[in-house]
């Protein structure tokens, strides 16, 4: 049985009929949980998570917001460390929007995730 449907922040996702949907991507749910947990608040894991809401209202770092994600990519799992996962964010007015590129461990496939981070 596969992990359910859930958006980080949103509400399960569900079918037009009502039932619980399963995610299809289980690699880019775990990251993004991961990504959005603030440092150290899984109890049972303390260096769980990259805190990116740190980052909200504080002086734009570029640098400082990839090296976060990095640490934290290379911790999960179903992310394959070579070729090494790599991240750009860049800047457009309040928008920081990060590009992840990683291959899947699992399916050995190439993906990109995609978060804005901002208005």
């Amino acid at each position: 049985m596969g992990d359910i449907s859930h958006v980080y922040g949103a509400d399960i996702d569900l079918s037009a009929g009502g039932d619980l949907l399963y995610v299809a991507d289980q690699t880019q749910q775990h990251l993004i949980k991961r990504l959005l947990t603030a440092a150290g608040a899984d109890i049972w894991n303390q260096t769980y998570g990259a805190g990116l809401g740190q980052f909200v209202g504080q002086p734009v770092n570029l640098t400082a917001i990839t090296n976060a994600i990095l640490s934290q990519i290379f911790q999960e799992a179903s992310v394959a460390q070579l070729p090494n996962p790599a991240v750009t964010a860049t800047q457009n007015g309040t928008v920081i929007t990060v590009a992840i590129t990683y291959t899947d461990a699992t399916t050995g496939q190439s993906q990109i995730l995609t978060l804005p981070l901002g208005d």
